[in-house]
């Protein structure tokens, strides 16, 4: 492979010879010193990194133009989807030239917008626009607003709350730390939330006007670390709805009701070897799961329901063998059903015996989130996003059906130039594999466009069509952006998951690398213009690609990435992540992980093609150790002139809240040190 832009020699990185013997087996890790974020020698590290990266980067043509076009779309009004209390409606909008989100009040579906939250504004707010804000909660009486408050990427949080009469915090914080759900209580006395300890996460009540270690322990002793307990209050907040998932993407949930008049618990379901969801409507339950049935079903039951006892569980909405139940609201007495069906969405609603059967119709072929909505209450939201179609906000008046766009972005971009195309085809096993590709109408197969190929392909997450300002840039200058739906996500269900992860995790490489041999068998492009990004489980995809297929791909971005899995599970959150990849504590599982783990998979003196990681210290659920040790891996592994940079921030994090002109600046480097090695 020849190299356009031969990259002068990086820093040097100490290695240590450190062979540890898992299960009989040795396993080097020669970089582990670099696992030491704040130690001295790992900080004059990084400080060379970023100097060398900044270096290469500065080189490359074309920054200038990328970044107006990237400004020009994500500098743009964007709303969230609405609270709706007592006629009012609370929701998140960020203005043109604002770096960050504000919290409003609009009285009334279309009246004007009051300023409650300004991020900027609030006390603690850093200087440079990395702090960001978002809703948690909307009190009852519409008094209070429960809010977090995030610095950087970071996941940990600190929760605020606020008079909304008076726009002034009322003094109760919880302190920095990550939560899996907060809610105000009923009179406005005090919220339950959610967080994670050392000894597992906790479910707690904070009473206004006490010490927090004063707090009632409500559930969870003995609930161990590797589970989440996520947590949601009804709307008359008569119930705490407490559900135990088995990690990120276990098969199994347990779901609890705590009656917040009494603090005392019931067991709903805690045996199933099911993921199931709930509402709680008056004194019947709407229950999604998909036990016995991979792309789920819903049944309804009554409140009073026994533990475990499926006896007075009523199906109403069976199995759909063709689409996956991705979610249901439950407005204005009936029950709103969003499918998935290969991976474009639709909305229908049944009443609560699953009949009269009635369809939303939803602007185009895309993604519908929601809808969103009271039981007893008429206004019902849902977000809509497609490939050309940036995130907009529907309304629907649930009693006369009658719709209307309540927000949207308006940005400089043509739909009717761009093509979207949906493909299907076959995987290394014989598996049908669809993907998605965007690119200018009238565009020529000549075997040299320049593509744009990413995925996912776990956690039962799907990559749905949405849009993607990085998507139209690329497609715009003449590339192909292509999204793949690998198997391990949930697009096709638990099975198509289950299909992916684990023992199973080689078929996702194999989707991705049989999607790549398509594009060049049908004369789209070569493997030369091909390049990969991917992000968290997608960083992993990419890392793996790289080192079993260097071959098949002209460039790599590798964002936020597992790397090393033999140890990521000792770091960070990643715990809860061994239902879906396994743990090297495991002679099999060893076994599994070290046939594709991208850090032990590197050979010495193979061209690998240019590769940029890109990671940061606010990365507080994928430890950026990670990038760290597979940079200077690849770097000392790599034939001179080669290309392996790592893109590090240390303020950035794995979740969202950077500011506007951030986003702008990382996605151009992405796509600027893509196009310059494969364009």
């Amino acid at each position: 492979m020849s190299v356009r832009y031969p990259a002068p020699a990086p820093p040097l990185t100490r290695r240590e010879e450190i062979v540890d013997v898992l299960h009989g087996t040795p396993v080097p890790d020669p970089y582990r010193w670099l696992e030491n974020q704040k130690s001295p020698e790992t900080r004059a590290w990084l400080n060379e990194q970023i100097e060398y990266t900044d270096s290469v980067l500065s080189q490359y043509p074309g920054r200038e133009a990328i970044e107006d076009r990237l400004t020009s779309l994500m500098d743009a009004a964007s709303v969230s989807v609405p609270v709706e209390r007592h006629g009012a409606f609370y929701f998140m909008r960020r203005n043109v030239s604002q770096q960050q989100y504000v919290i409003y009040k609009r009285q009334g579906l279309h009246g004007a917008d009051e300023v409650l939250i300004d991020p900027a504004e609030i006390e603690g707010a850093a200087d440079d626009d990395t702090t960001s804000i978002s809703i948690l909660d909307v009190s009852k009486d519409a008094a209070l607003i429960a809010y977090s408050v995030r610095q950087g990427g970071e996941d940990e949080l600190e929760i605020r709350l606020r008079c909304i009469q008076s726009h002034q915090d009322i003094g109760e914080a919880l302190p920095r730390g990550r939560y899996f759900g907060v809610e105000i209580d009923a009179d406005n006395q005090g919220i339950y939330y959610s967080v994670n300890t050392e000894q597992g996460p906790r479910v707690k009540y904070h009473r206004f006007g006490t010490n927090l270690d004063q707090d009632l322990l409500l559930f969870g002793e003995g609930v161990g670390p590797e589970k989440i307990i996520g947590i949601g209050i009804t709307p008359d907040r008569s119930w705490l709805q407490i559900v135990i998932y088995h990690g990120s993407s276990g098969t199994k949930t347990e779901i609890y009701l705590l009656n917040t008049a009494t603090n005392a618990v019931t067991t709903l379901v805690n045996s199933l070897p099911a993921r199931s969801d709930l509402t709680i409507c008056g004194d019947l339950i709407f229950l999604r799961t998909n036990w016995e049935a991979p792309n789920g079903r819903l049944f309804r039951l009554p409140l009073s329901a026994a533990p475990n006892d499926t006896s007075c569980w009523t199906e109403i909405v069976p199995e759909n063998p063709l689409a996956v139940l991705q979610s249901t609201g439950v407005i204005n007495g009936r029950i709103y059903l969003n499918y998935l069906q290969d991976v474009v969405s639709s909305i229908y609603s049944v009443d609560a015996d699953g009949n009269n059967l009635q369809e939303i119709a939803l602007p185009g072929l895309g993604t519908a989130y929601g809808p969103y909505g009271d039981w007893d209450g008429k206004e019902l939201f849902f977000a809509f996003s497609s490939f050309v179609t940036p995130s907009q906000i529907w309304h629907v008046d649930a009693e006369t059906g009658d719709s209307e766009l309540w927000a949207a972005p308006e940005l400089p971009i043509d739909p009717d130039a761009l093509e979207v195309s949906q493909q299907f085809y076959t995987s290394k096993d014989g598996t049908r594999v669809p993907m998605f590709l965007v690119y200018k109408k009238g565009l020529q197969k000549d075997g040299k466009r320049p593509v744009y190929l990413t995925g996912y392909g776990g956690f039962s997450l799907p990559r749905t069509p949405s849009f993607s300002s990085l998507a139209t840039e690329w497609a715009e200058s003449g590339g192909i952006f292509v999204l793949v739906n690998l198997r391990g996500g949930g697009e096709y269900g638990e099975a198509w998951h289950k299909a992916g992860m684990r023992g199973n995790k080689q078929n996702v490489f194999d989707d991705l690398y049989a999607a790549a041999e398509w594009l060049i068998a049908e004369g789209y492009t070569a493997s030369r213009h091909i390049g990969i990004s991917g992000r968290s489980n997608g960083g992993l995809l990419v890392g793996a690609a790289i080192t079993q297929r260097p071959d098949l791909f002209g460039a790599v971005v590798c964002g936020y990435p597992l790397l090393d899995m033999v140890r990521y599970h000792q770091f960070l959150v990643a715990g809860y992540w061994v239902p879906e990849y396994g743990s090297s504590e495991d002679a099999e599982q060893l076994g599994w992980l070290l046939s594709y783990s991208p850090y032990h998979n590197v050979k010495p003196g193979t061209a690998y093609p240019p590769i940029m990681f890109v990671t940061g210290d606010a990365d507080t659920r994928v430890a950026p150790l990670h990038a760290r040790k597979m940079a200077a891996l690849m770097q000392a592994a790599v034939p001179a002139g080669s290309t392996v940079l790592l893109n590090y921030d240390v303020k950035s994090g794995h979740s969202e809240g950077k500011p506007v002109s951030h986003v702008v600046a990382d996605t151009a480097d992405e796509i600027l040190f893509l196009r310059t090695h494969i364009g």
